[in-house]
């Protein structure tokens, strides 16, 4: 048996607006985007780094099907909080990633800062999610 990591769930409160971040400002290609009438219009949607297509985030709003209607708010809030876990996206220039995202909107709660591994700065989505931009030595 050979498992991999083929998709990571993100829960947000609008696809649409998510759609707009990880899209337009983080770069992401759209993998798929489906919406299904037969689970009452849930809407399947994944984005993914471009050269990386068997990795996908999926953009998930916490709703029936997917969740109970209490769970969703609930889950909403920790995200917001920044303690639904976190993400890392690799680059070869931390710095220079750094400068591009920045002039694009994207806000930072660190700055990049060399440290024993490499180099990392850390931003959040506009939903509460925290990623670490990171260059490996």
């Amino acid at each position: 048996m050979r498992l991999r990591l083929t998709h990571v769930n993100l829960w947000v409160p609008d696809q649409d607006e998510a759609l707009a971040f990880y899209v337009g400002k983080l770069g992401m290609e759209v993998r798929e985007d489906v919406t299904m009438p037969e689970m009452g219009g849930y809407r399947w949607l994944t984005v993914g780094p471009p050269g990386q297509p068997d990795v996908a985030f999926v953009l998930n709003v916490p709703r029936p099907p997917v969740v109970d209607d209490g769970s969703g708010d609930q889950l909403l809030a920790l995200v917001a909080k920044g303690t639904a876990g976190g993400f890392h996206l690799g680059t070869d220039d931390c710095r220079g990633a750094y400068e591009e995202l920045v002039s694009v909107g994207v806000e930072f709660v660190e700055e990049p800062e060399e440290r024993p591994y490499g180099i990392d700065a850390m931003f959040r989505d506009p939903f509460g999610h925290r990623f670490r931009l990171v260059q490996l030595f």
